[in-house]
């Protein structure tokens, strides 16, 4: 926490998105509503799982009501301190508010990557192994799944989190950023830094590739198997359920690897500002219409709540 002329950094300031006074309130505007919109259709789903019978004791919307959690929680962890930097530009965070939005900012991405990969892992069994599907993906087992993905994602960035927050800061304490992130964290330590950069970059780095790898091999398998039953209507509905997952993957993957894999987690320009913004935003407030927009069994419980409220 100390600089070099011996002061210690009590606080960093972020600088956000560099824009003129009309752009801030356009992106404002924009986020304010992107954020009220995403919490509305998470909570929605959660809503509809939770309280319909027919869906709340199903693994796949067990999944699915968990992940909506996730995205509130992971949307949560950065977009209220965006609005507030936006409306009053150079705003401090102190020094622990900032590692503990670091924190929960990079579990919460790990944990993402976990639970898709639990949603593969689902739609496989579902799709290749229909006969055991029952057996392998109890309703305990499928809590027992979740509560793997919520331990070990906040379990994997523990380390590199403590351990940057324990270096000596002699580049200033000002982030070009929106976010406190690893990148500009490491930007600002002193030197030597050792392996601790190798480090953070393997420990992002094989979480992303290896629950991409895992996805990407599961889903092989469930399209191998759909081409075989292409011609039943239990195909077709599956191809159906993949496209939408698919979607979902290519999103958050596509943008998480752009920045953490292809720039070694060092994000310094406005478009990797953009990029952080899309999947920490822009992405959960997309994915709840991906999932739910052609699911025929959302649609129907959505249908019964409102019948429900009807006639009471």
């Amino acid at each position: 926490m100390e600089l070099f002329n011996g002061t210690t950094v009590q606080e960093f300031i972020l600088l956000g998105f560099r824009v003129g006074q009309q752009g801030r309130l356009l992106l404002l505007i924009f986020i304010t509503a992107v954020y009220t919109l995403t919490l509305a259709e998470n909570f929605i789903i959660i809503m509809l799982v939770t309280q319909d019978a027919r869906l709340s004791h199903l693994p796949m919307y067990i999944l699915l009501s968990n992940f909506s959690w996730l995205e509130m929680c992971y949307v949560s962890s950065t977009v209220p301190r965006m609005l507030f930097d936006l409306s009053f530009p150079g705003g401090a965070i102190s020094f622990h508010a900032c590692f503990f939005q670091f924190y929960i900012f990079f579990s919460l991405g790990t944990t993402e990557c976990l639970f898709l990969s639990a949603m593969a892992l689902d739609r496989y069994l579902a799709i290749c192994r229909p006969l055991h599907y029952p057996r392998i993906m109890s309703q305990d087992n499928c809590y027992a799944l979740v509560a793997a993905c919520w331990i070990v994602g906040f379990l994997w960035y523990l380390a590199p989190v403590f351990l940057i927050s324990r270096l000596s800061f002699c580049g200033g304490n000002t982030l070009d950023h929106f976010v406190c992130d690893s990148g500009q964290l490491l930007a600002l330590a002193c030197p030597p830094l050792g392996y601790l950069p190798l480090f953070c970059y393997t420990i992002t780095s094989s979480m992303i590739l290896v629950t991409f790898l895992f996805i990407v091999i599961s889903y092989v398998g469930i399209v191998v198997t759909l081409v075989k039953t292409s011609g039943q209507n239990t195909g077709i509905k599956g191809f159906s359920t993949v496209s939408s997952h698919l979607a979902v993957v290519t999103l958050f993957y596509g943008s998480v690897a752009t920045m953490y894999i292809g720039h070694s987690g060092e994000s310094h320009s406005e478009k990797s500002k953009v990029m952080t913004l899309f999947y920490t935003a822009v992405a959960p407030l997309l994915n709840p219409l991906i999932y739910c927009l052609r699911n025929d069994q959302v649609k129907q419980a959505f249908v019964r709540f409102l019948r429900k409220k009807r006639l009471n």
